[in-house]
């Protein structure tokens, strides 16, 4: 193998730095706000690839949503619509080498992109990737156990007739009610694991357990701003939603840009 052909080949390898001992500081609004207004003009600068992620993002959650009455069960097209939105953090993964290239005064590309996901595919973000995932079915699950609990196991047909069960029975407000905290906790918990477990993965070679540790200290550290910030995100995410996820082509790459900013202002690193 030739000497071009190695360096070419190391060029492609995603450049991450041998970092240890993450320091957390407190977050304040300003950080926030700074990082939303760095968000916003790192989407202004790639809005191509922006576009891109927020558009495969807005189409599978249409799809899902879709699915959900193509099966017959779309009484639950709302719940899988909300879980789907917990695997944001990683949908925008590219988004945070996008921010990152253009931080460092690089121009990103979607070529380049692709091949640097495509070398991530396996280790930590892998790990981390799976927690996701692993915790979007208890989401699921949860959904289901409480139907069965609150109200049985029987059909619903249409989702409007499934809104009438839930809104004229006892039963029904309270499986609504149980299923709002439930999920609450479930998306409390994944924010507090990943909020910048995947940008610190990608910018480092710690391992998926270390990333999810510092982004649970992140937050409870500065627990008043942060869960602030997660209701936010929430509140902005679910808008999108109305009409079809569009919105989402917008304030998913705007989001994914501003997590990057805010994980560069609240971690930082002693060297080894």
């Amino acid at each position: 193998m030739s000497e071009d052909h190695l360096a070419v080949s190391a060029s492609a390898q995603p450049a991450r730095h041998k970092l240890a001992k993450p320091i957390i500081r407190h977050v304040t609004v300003e950080d926030i706000s700074s990082s939303l207004k760095l968000g916003i003009s790192d989407f202004v600068k790639a809005p191509g690839i922006g576009l891109l992620f927020g558009g495969f993002f807005m189409i599978g959650g249409v799809l899902v949503t879709l699915l959900s009455f193509w099966v017959d069960m779309s009484y639950i097209s709302y719940p899988l619509a909300c879980g789907f939105l917990l695997v944001g953090p990683f949908a925008a993964l590219g988004l945070y080498e996008v921010s990152k290239e253009l931080q460092a005064g690089q121009r990103p590309t979607m070529k380049h992109l692709l091949s640097l996901m495509w070398e991530l595919r396996r280790g930590e973000i892998a790990w981390m990737a799976f927690t996701v995932i692993f915790i979007q079915f208890l989401w699921m699950f949860k959904v289901h156990l409480l139907l069965a609990l609150f109200l049985g196991l029987q059909g619903y047909g249409t989702f409007m007739q499934f809104a009438m069960t839930i809104f004229q029975s006892t039963e029904g407000i309270l499986f609504l009610l149980t299923g709002h905290l439930v999920g609450a906790f479930f998306a409390i918990l994944l924010f507090a694991v990943s909020v910048v477990s995947f940008p610190l993965l990608l910018d480092t070679e710690l391992d998926f357990v270390t990333a999810m540790i510092t982004s649970f200290k992140v937050v409870t550290t500065s627990p008043v701003i942060m869960v602030g910030w997660g209701l936010l995100i929430t509140a902005i995410l679910m808008l999108s939603m109305i009409p079809a996820f569009l919105g989402l082509l917008v304030t998913l790459p705007v989001l994914g840009h501003t997590t990057w900013h805010l994980y560069k202002r609240t971690v930082s690193f002693e060297e080894t």
